[in-house]
């Protein structure tokens, strides 16, 4: 009897991101797909969306049918968990694939396109360790011609986890998983030192430990996101190569009381025995469950919409930012897809000055044959007990 595809996602699911998973799940499991025109169709019953979506336009003899739905997750969630099996997933049964999105390549942002993801798939093993873990480049803009220093070190140590890259075009010459800690550490040395005033990561290695330089204070506590998943990926990666004995972060500009039982480098740090500098580690509090379906987020309402303007109307998407997911590009009726800003200075609204944010709408659509622009706000208001 052939199971069906369940995607469960914190994103807006794209029809390009759904093909590429079509053709990887097809290959993966030895069978041919063909792809039509792939629609996403809200499922209702008595007039009342279920919170599922279908999905039409495939066809593969391994699969009956596919369905999205939209979760929640708890800390560090990937984008996409996919189950197959015949009923809709519960919490206790295993995914497929975890994949993060990205539609950030490093010409954009060093960091962001493959530190600040890292960590990630790091945290996941806590919760499914045999999951095979993806990172797809969904790419907008065109990808850089030549990689930086640092997308080639991260990528080369996700290769070495045991991510697959997806959606870009890497050159096998360059792009291979290290074959032993010295080499990280060569490596890394070698790299474009980082600018006067800024605590570089580097690896020193003695032999009782390796010690890990890195700030990790920001804002006023542990937040920095890029070494999170940096120095996350790369302990992962040296336990990986076996290296049994002390991971120790050093210079991270950490006090204890900044340090959480729940923070999610802490329970990264708890499972990878790492430790920090002068500080005390304490024992984490993991969450019991992964994800959870989301059954009342402002985005359900902003991406149904999304949805259904796409699939049965003829207006066309300008910018989408939905609650919780990765904001969009602008995207004009001529020319390239234009980045938004989200703050006048991101430094000052995360250290608390609220004003610094730009306004930005959930949604923005065209109705090109009225000449109609219509900016959408989702809000989530209580109306008291559901029906």
């Amino acid at each position: 009897m052939k199971n069906n595809l369940w995607f469960l996602t914190e994103e807006r699911p794209k029809k390009e991101v759904l093909a590429t998973i079509f053709r990887k799940f097809a290959k993966d499991y030895g069978s041919a797909v063909f792809i039509d025109t792939l629609r996403i169709f809200p499922i209702l019953e008595n007039d009342k969306f279920t919170f599922t979506y279908e999905v039409t336009g495939f066809r593969c003899n391994k699969v009956n049918r596919v369905y999205v739905k939209t979760v929640s997750g708890n800390s560090s969630f990937v984008d996409f968990l996919i189950f197959y099996q015949e009923h809709e997933p519960t919490q206790k049964d295993q995914p497929i694939y975890a994949i993060e999105e990205t539609k950030t390549d490093d010409k954009e942002s060093r960091n962001t396109g493959v530190y600040q993801r890292c960590s990630k798939f790091v945290f996941i093993d806590n919760y499914f360790p045999n999951t095979k873990k993806i990172m797809l480049y969904n790419l907008q803009i065109e990808q850089k011609e030549k990689p930086t220093d640092t997308y080639v070190f991260g990528t080369k140590l996700l290769l070495t986890l045991g991510v697959e890259i997806l959606g870009k075009k890497l050159d096998k010459k360059i792009f291979t998983p290290f074959k032993n800690i010295n080499e990280i550490i060569s490596f890394k040395a070698d790299m474009r030192k980082a600018p006067k005033g800024n605590v570089p990561i580097l690896l020193t290695k003695s032999k009782d430990k390796i010690e890990i330089s890195g700030r990790l204070f920001k804002n006023n506590g542990l937040s920095h996101d890029p070494n999170i998943g940096a120095l996350s990926i790369i302990s992962a990666v040296l336990r990986k190569l076996r290296w049994k004995k002390k991971i120790e972060i050093t210079q991270h500009g950490l006090e204890q009381k900044h340090v959480g039982k729940t923070n999610k480098f802490i329970q990264i740090a708890n499972k990878l025995n790492i430790s920090l500098y002068g500080l005390k580690v304490p024992k984490a509090e993991m969450n019991e469950v992964y994800w959870k379906y989301d059954l009342d987020g402002e985005k359900l309402g902003t991406i149904f919409i999304h949805l259904v303007v796409e699939n049965f109307a003829n207006g066309q998407l300008i910018f989408e930012n939905h609650a919780g997911c990765e904001k969009g590009y602008f995207i004009p009726l001529e020319g390239e897809p234009i980045p938004l800003a989200k703050y006048t200075n991101r430094e000052k609204y995360k250290a608390g000055n609220k004003s610094e944010i730009i306004h930005i709408p959930d949604l923005v659509l065209l109705d090109l044959s009225n000449k109609i622009v219509i900016d959408i706000e989702g809000k989530n208001i209580n109306l008291g007990k559901r029906e």
